[in-house]
């Protein structure tokens, strides 16, 4: 007998905001999660009275004012602007790409005057038709940027060489002809005062859930508690790889609690030569603008994805979106199934277009 009108397989943002919307019109749900905690990747685990983003750092933007106002229905968000620094062989640049950047790269002081670099490098590379991504930075922001603070940082991202990573990865990179760190143009911008999880939980009231719980592992006996499924896991694992597998970049993190009330100044600050192995550490307690007397860092080590380890990042190239087409034309043809997220959509989201999506969705 089912005894549910929807079974979510995944209690990240998809299935628990899923979840909350099927509540509102009076649907009975159940939410399973092979992870020992609910919120996917944005859980917190609270450390030193610090909440620390266990799967790296996620900050939420916006710019529509529904959205903004949705989230902060359920839970007040703060006033956290990303303004994250470069770290160059020991040299600081501000991100995104501002007129900071600039005058520490060029000692440019004017707009001008740095378009006039810019060009200068662009007709000296002379690339008309990229190629590759390394081409296609070079051609769009010069010689200078693309090698301090791009291609040590993209390499170790995609643990390939800019060379054989394919140009459409780049289409295009902000440049800022003003002096503002923002990282985003987004209108609204924070995180969840009190971390993520209250964000989940405000979705996740009332509906079932059970942690630990594997699909694959009583896969028959899941589909038969539910007239439909609403799946957000990884869509070559649900047709048993038939095809093969999709290929994602994965994270490791290396987390260190220090007795200092401030280790670096800043919540997010990204390596971006080659030698150093980790992309970024984390400085957690900035989220929240923290006083507390230690603090928390995290390290940012990717790596191929293998069997055990967690699927973060799409390889969107030519064989992998190609691969994905065919799973999209099985999921198509579903009936009851609803795939949904990153891992079922094969694609990478920032958490707004989540929200948007499936706020816009008719659950029947």
């Amino acid at each position: 007998m089912r005894k549910y009108d929807y079974l979510i397989v995944g209690a990240g943002l998809f299935g628990a905001l899923f979840a909350y919307k099927a509540i509102k019109e009076g649907k009975r749900v159940m939410v399973i999660d092979k992870r020992p905690h609910i919120g996917g990747n944005l859980y917190c685990e609270t450390i030193e009275n610090i909440q620390v983003h266990k799967y790296g750092a996620h900050i939420f933007h916006t710019s529509d004012k529904a959205v903004w106002d949705f989230v902060n229905s359920i839970v007040e968000f703060n006033n956290y602007i990303n303004a994250p620094i470069a770290n160059y062989k020991g040299k600081l640049y501000n991100l995104p790409f501002n007129m900071n950047t600039f005058y520490a790269l060029w000692g440019t002081k004017t707009p001008a005057e740095v378009h006039l670099k810019i060009e200068s490098q662009r007709k000296k590379a002379g690339i008309e038709n990229p190629q590759n991504l390394e081409e296609q930075a070079i051609s769009l922001v010069g010689k200078d940027i693309y090698e301090i603070l791009i291609k040590g940082y993209t390499e170790k991202q995609w643990g390939r060489k800019a060379t054989d990573l394919p140009a459409f990865i780049i289409k295009r990179l902000p440049v800022r002809f003003t002096f503002d760190n923002n990282y985003f143009n987004d209108k609204y911008q924070g995180i969840p005062v009190g971390g993520y999880n209250k964000l989940i939980e405000g979705l996740l009231k009332g509906a079932e859930i059970c942690c630990n719980k594997d699909y694959f592992e009583d896969r028959e006996v899941w589909n038969q508690c539910a007239d439909k499924i609403v799946f957000t896991g990884k869509i070559d694992e649900y047709y048993d790889f038939c095809f093969g597998k999709l290929e994602y970049r994965s994270l490791r993190f290396e987390e260190e609690i220090l007795d200092t009330e401030n280790y670096q100044g800043n919540a997010v600050f990204n390596f971006t030569d080659s030698e150093t192995p980790y992309t970024r550490i984390i400085e957690h307690k900035h989220f929240e603008f923290g006083n507390q007397p230690k603090t928390v860092i995290s390290r940012e080590y990717p790596s191929e994805w293998h069997e055990g380890a967690e699927p973060y990042y799409p390889v969107n190239d030519h064989r992998n979106s190609d691969l994905y087409a065919k799973y999209k034309r099985l999921a198509d043809k579903e009936e009851s199934v609803i795939f949904g997220g990153r891992l079922a959509e094969y694609k990478y989201y920032d958490m707004h277009h989540i929200v948007e999506k499936v706020l816009a969705m008719n659950i029947v």
